[in-house]
Protein backbone atom coordinates (compact mmCIF):
# COMPACT_ATOMS: atom_id res chain seq x y z
CA UNK A 1 0.00 0.00 0.00
CA UNK A 2 2.07 2.80 0.82
CA UNK A 3 6.24 2.71 0.85
CA UNK A 4 6.28 3.83 4.39
CA UNK A 5 7.68 1.22 5.44
CA UNK A 6 10.74 0.90 3.35
CA UNK A 7 11.83 4.41 4.84
CA UNK A 8 15.34 4.07 7.45
CA UNK A 9 14.99 4.30 11.04
CA UNK A 10 16.94 7.59 11.04
CA UNK A 11 14.67 9.31 8.39
CA UNK A 12 11.63 8.07 9.74
CA UNK A 13 12.55 9.71 13.38
CA UNK A 14 13.45 12.95 11.90
CA UNK A 15 10.05 12.89 10.28
CA UNK A 16 8.50 12.06 13.18
CA UNK A 17 10.00 14.89 15.05
CA UNK A 18 9.21 17.69 12.71
CA UNK A 19 5.47 16.43 12.48
CA UNK A 20 5.20 16.76 16.33
CA UNK A 21 6.88 19.91 16.41
CA UNK A 22 4.41 21.34 13.86
CA UNK A 23 1.67 20.44 14.81
CA UNK A 24 2.69 21.61 18.53
CA UNK A 25 3.26 25.01 16.82
CA UNK A 26 -0.27 24.64 15.23
CA UNK A 27 -1.95 23.75 18.40
CA UNK A 28 -0.16 26.83 20.27
CA UNK A 29 -1.38 28.89 18.03
CA UNK A 30 -5.16 27.22 18.28
CA UNK A 31 -4.80 27.61 21.84
CA UNK A 32 -3.85 31.61 22.07
CA UNK A 33 -6.47 32.04 19.30
CA UNK A 34 -9.18 31.15 22.12
CA UNK A 35 -7.58 32.18 25.31
CA UNK A 36 -5.95 35.73 24.51
CA UNK A 37 -8.68 38.56 25.21
CA UNK A 38 -8.11 41.44 22.44
CA UNK A 39 -8.10 41.08 18.85
CA UNK A 40 -4.41 42.53 18.73
CA UNK A 41 -3.26 39.76 21.37
CA UNK A 42 -5.23 36.98 19.57
CA UNK A 43 -3.82 38.17 15.64
CA UNK A 44 -0.49 37.18 16.94
CA UNK A 45 -0.67 33.37 18.01
CA UNK A 46 -2.11 31.85 14.84
CA UNK A 47 0.28 33.61 12.79
CA UNK A 48 3.01 32.08 14.45
CA UNK A 49 1.78 28.54 14.64
CA UNK A 50 0.55 28.79 11.17
CA UNK A 51 4.15 29.56 9.52
CA UNK A 52 6.02 27.95 12.02
CA UNK A 53 3.95 25.08 12.38
CA UNK A 54 3.64 24.65 8.21
CA UNK A 55 7.36 24.73 8.12
CA UNK A 56 7.87 21.96 10.52
CA UNK A 57 5.28 19.85 8.64
CA UNK A 58 6.64 20.82 5.05
CA UNK A 59 10.20 19.96 6.28
CA UNK A 60 8.92 16.55 7.27
CA UNK A 61 7.20 16.06 4.15
CA UNK A 62 10.36 16.95 2.12
CA UNK A 63 12.30 14.53 3.86
CA UNK A 64 10.09 11.46 3.89
CA UNK A 65 9.97 11.89 0.19
CA UNK A 66 13.80 13.03 -0.62
CA UNK A 67 14.33 9.88 1.09
CA UNK A 68 12.03 7.53 -0.51
CA UNK A 69 12.27 8.64 -4.03
CA UNK A 70 16.19 8.98 -3.74
CA UNK A 71 15.79 12.66 -5.09
CA UNK A 72 15.26 15.50 -3.53
CA UNK A 73 11.22 16.89 -4.10
CA UNK A 74 11.00 20.45 -4.22
CA UNK A 75 7.10 20.73 -4.46
CA UNK A 76 6.64 21.83 -1.02
CA UNK A 77 9.47 25.21 -1.33
CA UNK A 78 6.93 26.80 -3.37
CA UNK A 79 4.07 26.32 -0.25
CA UNK A 80 6.67 27.18 2.07
CA UNK A 81 7.10 30.74 0.00
CA UNK A 82 3.38 31.66 -0.55
CA UNK A 83 3.08 30.36 3.21
CA UNK A 84 6.32 32.54 4.25
CA UNK A 85 4.84 35.52 1.85
CA UNK A 86 1.16 36.00 2.63
CA UNK A 87 0.86 35.25 6.17
CA UNK A 88 2.44 37.83 7.71
CA UNK A 89 0.78 40.55 5.17
CA UNK A 90 -2.18 39.17 6.15
CA UNK A 91 -1.00 39.74 9.92
CA UNK A 92 -0.77 43.52 8.95
CA UNK A 93 -3.92 44.05 6.66
CA UNK A 94 -6.28 42.73 9.35
CA UNK A 95 -4.06 44.71 12.06
CA UNK A 96 -4.19 48.03 10.17
CA UNK A 97 -8.07 47.96 9.18
CA UNK A 98 -8.42 47.01 12.92
CA UNK A 99 -6.69 50.03 13.85
CA UNK A 100 -8.00 51.66 11.79
CA UNK A 101 -11.45 51.19 12.74
CA UNK A 102 -10.80 51.60 16.49
CA UNK A 103 -9.31 54.63 15.72
CA UNK A 104 -12.22 56.29 13.67
CA UNK A 105 -14.80 54.70 16.29
CA UNK A 106 -12.94 56.53 19.17
CA UNK A 107 -11.84 52.86 20.70
CA UNK A 108 -9.62 53.91 24.53
CA UNK A 109 -7.85 50.13 23.42
CA UNK A 110 -5.54 51.17 20.80
CA UNK A 111 -2.85 54.25 21.08
CA UNK A 112 -4.03 57.28 19.79
CA UNK A 113 -1.65 58.90 16.46
CA UNK A 114 1.17 61.42 17.69
CA UNK A 115 0.42 64.40 16.77
CA UNK A 116 3.10 65.34 14.45
CA UNK A 117 1.84 61.93 12.38
CA UNK A 118 -1.72 63.01 12.72
CA UNK A 119 -0.87 65.91 10.84
CA UNK A 120 0.76 64.11 7.86
CA UNK A 121 -1.92 60.94 8.05
CA UNK A 122 -3.63 60.82 4.22
CA UNK A 123 -7.50 60.63 4.54
CA UNK A 124 -9.06 57.26 4.20
CA UNK A 125 -5.88 55.70 4.81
Amino acid sequence: MTHAADLPLWAAVLVSLLLLVGSGLALIGSIGLLRLRSFYDRIHAPTLGTTLGIGCVLLASMAFFSVLQTRFVLHEILIAVFMVITTPVTLMLLARAALYRDRSEGSTEVPTLPVDAAQNERPGV
